[in-house]
């Protein structure tokens, strides 16, 4: 049973704390901190990635604030703890209450932020919350084909691939997107949220 009828991000930013990061719900007062945080390795310079560009950052957060007052989402600004910056952006979004499904998606971290434990306990947090107080069935991640770093990443979380949907999108460069799709169900969770958190462990011990 689920315990809301919508996403409500007040409530729900109370909890979502770990040991590297801290998600933060989105607003306009983040405009200036992630404009420098996506600047760190350039991230809209990938055309196969959606990361805005610093001028676009308050476009990007109001379209997501507008996402999240309609019910369909809940968008978050990444706040490393150890230093105190923000480096990056993540979102619950299509929210499928009928049929209990829910996306992890518009996800991207500050070049400095990559390949350290902060994206696995921000998965950690996501999921906890999305299988066991939405009580969704499938959690869904969608990337571009030719985004491999982006494949790998999934697929270490544990998810797997459920196909690609081929010449989905049109971006804005004008090139045409076949978007992967993977997915955790319901019956997998407690098997990777074992791994996320041994992985998490891992990490620690790598960077005490």
């Amino acid at each position: 049973m689920m315990k809301e009828s919508r996403l409500d991000s007040t409530e729900l930013s109370e909890c979502l704390s770990g040991e590297y990061m801290v998600l933060e719900p989105l607003t306009l007062k983040h405009v200036p901190a992630l404009s420098l945080a996506v600047a760190d390795g350039e991230l809209w310079q990938l055309w196969y990635t959606s990361v805005p560009h610093p001028d676009e950052m308050k476009s990007y957060i109001e379209t997501a604030i507008a996402a999240e007052q309609r019910g369909e989402a809940l968008a978050f600004s990444v706040r490393d703890k150890r230093s105190g910056d923000l480096i990056g952006s993540t979102r619950i979004c299509s929210w499928d209450q009928v049929n209990r499904r829910l996306e992890i998606g518009h996800t991207w971290y500050a070049k400095r932020a990559q390949k350290t434990g902060i994206n696995t306990e921000a998965k950690l947090l996501l999921l906890t919350y999305a299988f066991e107080t939405l009580d969704v069935m499938a959690v869904e991640f969608r990337t571009h084909w030719h985004n491999q770093a982006s494949r790998e990443a999934i697929t270490r979380l544990g998810a797997k691939q459920d196909g690609v949907l081929r010449n989905h999108q049109i971006l804005k460069d004008g090139t045409v997107r076949d978007t992967v799709i993977y997915s955790i169900i319901d019956s997998e969770w407690p098997t990777v949220k074992q791994h996320l958190k041994c992985r998490l462990q891992q990490n620690q011990l790598q960077n005490p």
